[in-house]
């Protein structure tokens, strides 16, 4: 099925798809709240610590967002069973209405995504802890094409783009990725 309006059903998906709201579709990142109590002094050693290990699980999370967002966007499935192991709302929602939007309108994504995450920002003092990540993704080769002719959506074609994401650590201990932005306009 071809859309009646495929410029602005195609820009959403490119920017949700690559990285899960673009700043066309939706609000950007949320940022983590202030700390509520001051904390004992800690240990420049063990604090240093602390803070690598958050960011090894911000990073492992956001693999793995990347990974399960590419599984469920290459079968359609708004409901891929591995989105909620690695997204919380409110990414988790605008991905599973990405991908159906695209399913509706015959679309998939196909190719290779390409990624390239860093750390930018720490903040175990706020409620909750949350670290900020930085990418540079290469979506030269992920595509979003039509499911039956394996042609490209008209002006869905992306390159490298800065994207950012918000890692956010929950009650029971799990990292997840919260929010997130594809920044098309920002090469690197």
């Amino acid at each position: 099925m071809r859309a009646r309006h495929p410029r602005r059903w195609t820009a959403c998906l490119v920017a949700l798809a690559l990285l899960g709201t673009g700043t066309a579709c939706g609000a950007g990142p949320e940022r983590p709240g202030r700390a509520t109590a001051e904390r004992d002094p800690v240990d420049p050693e063990a604090r240093k610590a602390e803070e690598a290990a958050a960011g090894k699980a911000a990073l492992a999370a956001y693999a793995g967002y990347l990974n399960a967002s590419r599984a469920a966007s290459a079968r359609s499935d708004p409901h891929h069973p591995d989105l909620a192991k690695y997204l919380a709302d409110p990414l988790l929602t605008r991905v599973r209405l990405a991908i159906r939007e695209a399913k509706e309108h015959g679309a998939m994504r196909t190719g290779k995504l390409v990624s390239d995450p860093t750390v930018t920002v720490v903040s175990l003092d706020t409620v909750p802890a949350a670290v900020e990540i930085q990418d540079c993704l290469d979506a030269t080769d992920y595509k979003l094409v039509y499911a039956k002719t394996r042609k490209v959506v008209p002006g869905t074609g992306a390159g490298r783009h800065l994207a950012t994401a918000t890692a956010t650590r929950y009650p029971d201990g799990r990292w997840l990725i919260s929010a997130g932005v594809a920044h098309e306009d920002q090469p690197c």
